[in-house]
């Protein structure tokens, strides 16, 4: 495997996007929703490889009108369905377990490192178990996260599902040896370059991402995730265990013969930063001074998600400020902790003390999973690889409002599959920007084919747009008169 993107896409390529947001092309009051059947808004996402798109909507939801939201997710790897659950229930984690720092931490090391601390990996074994029930049992499943529809799911890929989450349970450290496959790629990739590797990483910064404005990456983070294949370092610890949630299996033929080989099959080119690094609602921490930017991806990320996490807890925007000061109001302190730590690491401190007064110490973490309320929200996995099969179900004809195809999974859309959208709905593709090996005249022949896909499709023309510096080309979709 010598390109740098890889067989699974563990994280997008493009940030995250709010699929409510009244700016994207069709405004929804035009959908035709019909709030007195309580109609839901139905949004299918082809090839996301994350869920940066679903817990950002799903965030700010209480920003529109109150409505149902019911996501498809549609992958062609069941690793990134086990990926979804773990990061949904993550998400989701109550405050009796886990606080909104830890839980932000625990996330981006989850995310994009390939080696994590070891109460991390524990985490993943422990939630195994739990998604292991999850899969088998309906009732458990629908008891500990509601939302969630694994129903379409054919009884083979739960049944292998099952089998992805033994795996990440198994605590030997043996079964999957991270950085062995993370340096075969790179030498793969590299190939006679290998041994100046530092300097092909340099030039892939400078020459290729800073050119997508993508400068809040700080070159040493780039370089430092390109060498070692941990993007995150939230806190000062040791990364040492190997995240086995980043395991997949390829096909690959040896001595002539096809065999399944599990390893690191995702990106080492592009990095994690683009799905919560490189874009927030917060602009304090693009300032510059000597024209450097004063904060890092990290920060940047870290903020997002804490962001994402408490407004899907309380249903109003995280403010730093106000959280600061009813933090000082509360323990009647005029104190210095940073405002995104003093709560949470108060509430993690007053446990542990507590913790330590008992016999035997209670681990907030044994204590049995429960997920946050989440009304109105609903999310099914489709079988993998089936979007060509649902128009010829009569549930899906003209069923969605808003349709988002990666770049990966674009070359789907075709006439067909169009029967399925709503008149009126959002089809949003999303570019290749960031697929650092392009040149600049092959993004723009490849915006160019995906608009041909999507008017070919019956999607209207989406009128000028930027090839180099648009993430997504958002259309408006128009079903022909017969």
């Amino acid at each position: 495997m010598t390109d740098g993107f890889g067989t699974i896409t563990w994280w997008g390529f493009s940030p995250a996007l709010d699929l409510q947001e009244k700016d994207l092309v069709v405004s929804l009051n035009e959908m035709e929703i019909n709030e007195k059947e309580n109609d839901e808004l139905k949004i299918l996402l082809v090839g996301s490889g994350d869920l940066r798109h679903v817990l950002t909507s799903i965030a700010r939801s209480y920003r529109y009108q109150r409505r149902k939201l019911h996501f498809y997710i549609l992958e062609n790897a069941l690793e990134l369905y086990a990926r979804d659950m773990l990061f949904l229930a993550l998400s989701l984690e109550t405050p009796k377990r886990m606080g909104l720092q830890e839980k932000t931490e625990l996330f981006l090391e989850l995310f994009g490192n390939l080696l994590v601390r070891k109460q991390s990996c524990e985490y993943v074994e422990k939630m195994a178990n739990e998604f292991i029930k999850m899969v088998t049992d309906e009732d458990y499943l629908a008891k500990k996260l509601p939302m969630l529809d694994l129903s379409q799911l054919k009884f083979k890929e739960r049944d292998f599902l099952e089998g992805i989450f033994k795996f990440w349970r198994n605590p030997s450290l043996e079964i999957f040896d991270a950085e062995k496959h993370w340096d075969m790629r790179q030498r793969q990739y590299l190939g006679p370059r290998y041994d100046c590797r530092l300097n092909a990483y340099d030039w892939d910064y400078h020459m290729k991402l800073v050119n997508k404005e993508a400068e809040i990456i700080h070159k040493h983070e780039y370089k430092s995730w390109r060498n070692s294949g941990i993007a995150f370092e939230p806190r000062e610890a040791t990364y040492d265990i190997p995240n086995k949630t980043l395991a997949s299996g390829v096909i690959v033929n040896q001595g002539g013969e096809k065999v399944l080989r599990r390893g690191y099959w995702g990106d080492i080119l592009v990095s994690p930063y683009l799905a919560f690094g490189i874009q927030s609602e917060e602009k304090s921490f693009f300032k510059k001074s000597n024209n450097m930017y004063t904060k890092l991806s990290l920060h940047v990320a870290e903020y997002n998600i804490l962001s994402l996490f408490h407004e899907i807890a309380h249903k109003e925007k995280y403010s730093p400020a106000k959280t600061e000061e009813k933090s000082k109001t509360e323990t009647e302190s005029p104190g210095g902790a940073t405002v995104t730590e003093i709560t949470e690491e108060e509430e993690i401190s007053e446990q542990t003390a507590s913790q330590e007064n008992e016999e035997p110490p209670s681990n907030p973490l044994e204590q049995p999973y429960e997920c946050l309320p989440l009304e109105d929200v609903r999310i099914t996995f489709l079988p993998l690889s089936s979007l060509p099969d649902l128009p010829k179900k009569t549930k899906y004809k003209n069923c969605f409002h808003t349709v988002y195809f990666a770049n990966s999974l674009v070359h789907l859309l075709t006439p067909d599959v169009a029967t399925i959208f709503r008149d009126s709905a959002n089809v949003i593709l999303e570019t290749a920007r960031y697929m650092l090996e392009l040149k600049d005249d092959q993004e723009v022949e490849f915006a160019n084919k995906i608009v041909g896909l999507a008017k070919a499709a019956g999607c209207q023309d989406p009128g000028k747009f930027d090839a180099k510096s648009s993430n997504f080309i958002a259309f408006k979709y128009q079903r022909p008169s017969s």
